[in-house]
C-alpha cells in the first residue's frame, strides 16, 4: 500500500465542496454524470466501488477521509479491490466517518457520507456501475426516497445534483412553450390515442392513396415521355438518401422526414430562380449571360439551398434544438437532394430521351451517387445533395460541438461552403466555356478536382457519429437505456484505464496548445470504443427484435430514434429549460415493453436491482438547354416546355407531378400495427385497411427487413446478454 504526497486537504478541495458535497465546478467539468443513491454501510457497496473501478479499466484508486479533522492526513493510494479498501477503512476505527474513493486523474469519484447517502460522479460507464444500467431511474429513485422520508439531507442532495424536476423545487413551470410543430404533433398522438379506429382509417387511406399514385404513374408515363427516367431519378434520390441515412448511426430524423424536406427543396428551385433574376436585374446582367452560371448562380444558390431549414426552425425550432450533428448533415443533404432533382429530371421532361452519359448514374451498389462529370474535363460535380450535405456536416459540428471544443469550431461551416461552392463554381464556369482564374484552378486541382467530396463529406459523418455518441453519454442520467447488455465493455473499459494513464503521466509544465493536443489524444480512443459499443448496442437489440417479427422489430426502431432524440436534447441543453420532447417516462415504458417481447424483462430488472459511373450535364447550357446547375435556366426552360405541351399531355404532366410528390411526402413512416392473419376471416374489411395502413409503397423496405428477420433463430436474443 503506497501513500502520496498529496494530502487529503488538497483532494478534497479540489473535488469536494464541504465533506459530504461534490464541488459544482467539478461537477461541470467534462460534464460528469451524478447519481446520489442510498446504501447501507457494508461489503456490497465497496464491491460496487470495485466494479466502478474495473468499468474504468483502472487498478488503483485514491481514498481518504473528507472532514477538516483529517485535511493534513495523506492520501492512501490503494488496489482497486475490496479487501484493500475494506482494510484501508477498518484503519481508520469503528466509528463511521465521510471518505471519497477517487480515480487517480480525478475524473470520477464516490463520495460516500457516514449516514447511508453516497453520491457517484464520473463518466457513464463509473456511475452505471454502481447505480445500475438505468441511471435516470436510480436518480428519480433517489427523489423519490428523499420526498417519502422528508429528509432534509437526502432532500438537499436531490435538489444540489438536480433530481427534482424544476416545478418540483420552484413551484412554477419553466419549460419553454410548446411551437407550431410540437402542438399539431401532441394533437395528432391524441386523436391517436382517444379514436384509434379513425387513427387506423387515417392510415389506411394514405396506404390506399400511395398505391393509387402507383397506379397513376402508369398511363401517366404513356402520355409523358420523359416521366419513366423521371422515376428512375427519383428513385436515385432516395437511395443515395438511404445511404446517407443508415450510416448516420445517430440520427434523430426519421426517413419520412427527410423526404418531405426533399420535396421542399424540390419546390425551393422556384424562389431561388425568381432571386437569380432580380439579382441579375439589380447588376443589369443577362441571366443567360455565362458571368451568370459562375458569378450569379453559385452565391445565390448555395446559400438559397437551406430556406428549408429556415422555414423548419421557424415551425419546429424545440426539434432542431433537439438535433445531431449528423441530422445537420442529413437535412441539409435532403434539401440539396430536392434541389438536385429538378435540374435532373428537367432535361429528360424536355428533351424526353437522352444519352446514356448525360443521365444520372447509380444503382445499388453505388456510393452516393448523382454525381456530375463532364467527358474528357477531368472535372466532377458531386452534385448539390452531397455538397449540401458537407456544408450541413460542418454546421452539425460547429452546433453540436462548440460546448466541448471551443468556438473554434465554427470556422468548419466557412470552409465547407467555400469547397461547395468552389466545386460549383469550376462545374458551370466549364459549361459556361468561361476559363477559371490561375488560383481557381490551383485550388480546385488540390482538392481533386471534385472527386474528394463524397469522401470529405463521408469523413465528417463520421466525425459527427463520434460526436453524438459523446454527447449522448452526458444524457445518461436521464436517458434510459436499450433492453440487454453492451457489447465490448472490456474494451471500452481498457480504453478508459489507458486514458487515465495518460492523463496521470502528463507532464504539468507543458505549453496550453500541447496539453490540449494530449487530452484530445488520450481521449479519442475511449469516444471510439463507446461509439463502437453504442452502434452494436442497437445493432444487437435490431436483430434480437427482427427475429421475433416485423411489429417487434418496427417498435423497436422507434424506441432507438426516439431515445437518441431525449438524450440529444438533454445534452444540448445541459440544465438550461428545454422541451423535454419524447418524455423520460414513456420511453422507459417502451423500453420496459420491448424488452418483455424480447424476453429480457426478467434479466432487466435484476441487472437494474445489482447494477461507378458518371452523370454529366449537355454542353451548351449558356443557348438556354437545361443541364448547368443554374436555377434560373432550369425554371425557365421548364415553364416554356410546359406551356408548349398539348392540353392532354399537360394534364398528365400534372397528374404525374402530384403522383410523384405524393409518393415521396407520404407512406415512407415506420409502421405501427401491423396486421393479424387471425383476423382476416372475422373481420376481413378491417384486416384490409390494416394491410393498407402498414404496406404502403415506402412502408415495403420496413416489411421486407421485417420478414427476413423472421429467418433469424430466436436465440438471436443471446446477443443482448453476453457479457462483453
Amino acid at each position: 500500500m503506497d501513500q502520496q504526497a498529496m494530502l487529503t486537504r488538497d483532494l478534497v478541495l479540489r473535488i469536494c465542496a464541504t465533506a459530504t458535497e461534490f464541488d459544482s465546478d467539478w461537477i461541470g467539468l467534462d460534464r460528469k454524470v451524478v447519481a446520489p443513491f442510498t446504501a447501507p454501510r457494508d461489503t456490497s457497496l465497496i464491491e460496487r466501488i470495485t466494479a466502478a473501478a474495473a468499468a474504468m479499466g483502472v487498478e488503483h484508486v485514491l481514498i481518504c477521509r473528507t472532514r477538516p479533522e483529517h485535511a493534513y492526513e495523506p492520501v492512501t493510494q490503494v488496489r482497486a479491490a475490496t479487501p484493500s479498501l475494506i482494510g484501508v477503512i477498518r484503519g481508520w476505527g469503528d466509528e463511521p466517518t465521510d471518505f471519497l474513493v477517487c480515480l487517480e486523474d480525478f475524473s470520477a469519484a464516490v463520495l460516500v457520507t457516514a449516514d447511508e447517502l453516497t453520491v457517484a460522479a464520473g463518466p457513464a460507464d463509473y456511475v452505471a456501475a454502481l447505480v445500475g444500467a438505468d441511471i435516470g431511474r436510480a436518480r428519480a429513485e433517489f427523489a423519490g426516497t428523499a420526498r417519502d422520508r422528508r429528509d432534509p439531507e437526502l432532500l438537499e442532495a436531490a435538489a444540489h445534483y438536480g433530481c427534482l424536476d424544476r416545478d418540483d423545487r420552484s413551484g412554477q413551470p419553466s419549460r419553454p412553450r410548446r411551437d407550431l410543430a410540437e402542438r399539431l404533433t401532441d394533437r395528432a398522438g391524441a386523436v391517436r390515442d382517444r379514436t384509434p379506429r379513425l387513427a387506423a382509417g387515417t392510415r389506411a387511406l394514405r396506404g390506399a392513396w400511395g398505391w393509387a399514385m402507383v397506379l397513376v404513374l402508369v398511363p401517366a408515363s404513356l402520355f409523358v415521355p420523359g416521366l419513366p427516367g423521371t422515376l428512375a431519378v427519383a428513385a436515385l434520390t432516395v437511395w443515395l438518401l438511404a445511404q446517407l441515412a443508415w450510416l448516420a448511426r445517430s440520427r434523430t430524423l426519421s426517413f419520412a422526414a427527410l423526404l418531405r424536406l426533399t420535396a421542399l427543396g424540390a419546390l425551393t428551385t422556384w424562389p431561388v430562380a425568381l432571386a437569380e433574376l432580380g439579382v441579375a436585374a439589380a447588376l443589369r446582367l443577362d441571366p443567360t449571360d455565362p458571368l451568370a452560371y459562375a458569378y450569379l448562380a453559385v452565391p445565390v444558390e448555395e446559400i438559397a439551398k437551406f430556406t428549408p431549414l429556415l422555414l423548419l426552425w421557424l415551425a419546429a425550432r424545440h426539434r432542431v434544438r433537439r438535433f445531431t450533428a449528423v441530422d445537420h448533415l442529413l437535412a441539409a443533404a435532403a434539401c440539396g437532394a430536392g434541389f438536385q432533382l429538378v435540374e435532373a429530371v428537367t432535361p429528360l421532361l424536355v428533351f424526353g430521351e437522352m444519352p446514356a452519359h448525360l443521365l444520372p448514374q447509380g444503382g445499388p451498389f453505388t456510393l452516393l451517387p448523382g454525381w456530375l462529370e463532364i467527358p474528357g474535363s477531368g472535372i466532377r460535380f458531386s452534385g448539390h445533395a452531397v455538397t449540401t450535405g458537407l456544408v450541413g456536416a460542418a454546421v452539425g459540428l460547429a452546433v453540436v460541438g462548440r460546448g466541448l471544443y471551443g468556438a473554434k469550431l465554427w470556422l468548419l461551416p466557412p470552409l465547407a461552403l467555400g469547397a461547395a461552392a468552389l466545386e460549383h463554381l469550376n462545374h458551370n464556369a466549364l459549361l459556361a466555356g468561361l476559363e477559371p482564374t490561375a488560383l481557381t484552378t490551383v485550388v480546385f486541382t488540390l482538392y481533386g478536382n471534385g472527386t474528394a467530396t463524397r469522401w470529405l463529406l463521408l469523413a465528417l459523418l463520421v466525425c459527427a457519429v463520434l460526436l453524438d455518441h459523446r454527447m449522448f453519454r452526458f444524457a445518461a442520467q436521464s436517458t434510459p437505456p436499450p433492453p440487454g447488455t453492451a457489447p465490448l465493455r472490456g474494451l471500452v473499459a481498457r480504453a478508459h484505464g489507458r486514458a487515465v494513464w495518460r492523463r496521470c503521466h502528463l507532464p504539468g509544465d507543458i505549453a496550453p496548445l500541447f496539453r490540449g493536443v494530449a487530452l484530445a489524444w488520450a481521449r479519442f480512443p475511449v469516444t471510439l470504443t463507446q461509439a463502437a459499443s453504442a452502434i452494436l448496442h442497437e445493432f444487437a437489440v435490431q436483430l434480437a427484435a427482427a427475429s421475433r417479427g416485423p411489429a417487434t422489430l418496427c417498435a423497436a426502431w422507434r424506441f432507438l430514434r426516439r431515445r437518441r432524440e431525449h438524450a440529444a436534447g438533454a445534452a444540448r441543453a445541459a440544465q438550461r429549460p428545454r422541451r423535454r420532447g419524447p418524455d423520460r417516462a414513456a420511453l422507459a415504458a417502451e423500453a420496459h415493453d420491448l424488452a418483455g417481447r424480447l424476453g429480457l424483462a426478467a434479466a432487466a430488472t435484476l441487472a437494474a436491482a445489482a447494477a461507378a459511373g458518371v452523370a454529366t450535364a449537355p454542353f451548351g447550357a449558356v443557348e438556354g438547354e437545361p443541364g448547368g446547375a443554374y436555377a434560373a435556366v432550369t425554371v425557365t426552360v421548364l415553364t416554356d416546355w410546359f406551356t408548349a405541351l398539348p392540353a392532354t399531355a399537360a394534364a398528365w404532366t400534372l397528374v404525374g407531378t402530384l403522383a410523384l410528390a405524393s409518393l415521396l411526402v407520404s407512406g415512407w413512416a415506420v409502421p405501427r400495427d401491423q396486421p393479424s392473419p387471425r383476423h382476416f376471416l372475422r373481420t376481413p374489411s378491417a384486416a384490409l385497411g390494416a394491410v393498407l395502413g402498414t404496406a404502403a409503397p415506402g412502408q415495403l423496405p420496413y416489411l421486407a427487413v421485417g420478414l427476413l428477420g423472421l429467418l433469424l433463430p430466436k436465440s438471436t436474443d443471446r446477443l443482448l446478454t453476453r457479457s462483453g
